[in-house]
């Protein structure tokens, strides 16, 4: 996700402060890793710079000035055009559990143990966020949701994967 893209979507609702654009991510985005107080401020830097944001008003306190920013006209284009252009879908062809069990079985050791291990991992995984689902708000849901149907997915295929390991080939039976 492009925090800079993310931090212009956060003040289309309107100017904000450094420290509340990183409230504000983290309540909605940081699910898994808050947004470093450093990374906001060098985005915003990087943003001020290309002209993407403006700073709106500037307060003075016992530390730094505090800056508060908006978004530019340029800044909403930007937004707008990366809201409209579609994510390119992820079907990764190569991953470290195909890498695994191809290995697993050209040599001879058992490639459904291996799937068998990696679908209990993702069934206590489905359980940990399905429980914590149940207990987030409804734009958190939406996270959990989306790493379920890929979990959910990733099963499928394990099954499959299982179906056709234990199934003899035409070669095997030569």
């Amino acid at each position: 996700m492009s925090i800079g893209l993310t931090l212009l979507g956060l003040l289309e609702g309107g100017p904000g402060y450094g420290y509340d654009l990183k409230r504000a991510y983290d309540a909605h985005f940081g699910h898994a890793k808050p947004l470093a107080y450093g990374q906001v401020y060098s985005t915003l830097a990087r943003l001020l710079r290309d002209g993407l944001v403006e700073v709106d008003g500037v307060e003075s306190g016992d530390g730094p000035d505090r800056k508060r920013y908006s978004i530019t006209e340029s800044g909403r284009q930007r937004l707008e055009e990366w809201l409209s252009t579609p994510e390119k879908p992820v079907a990764e062809l190569h991953n470290t559990l195909h890498t695994k069990l191809v290995l697993a079985a050209r040599s001879g050791r058992n490639a459904t143990a291996v799937l068998d291990r990696q679908r209990q991992a993702h069934l206590a995984r489905m359980r940990e966020l399905t429980r914590r689902k149940a207990e987030a708000e409804p734009g958190e849901q939406l996270v959990h949701d989306f790493a379920l149907f890929h979990l959910d997915a990733d099963l499928r295929w394990l099954e499959l994967a299982v179906a056709r390991l234990e199934t003899p080939t035409q070669e095997d039976s030569r």
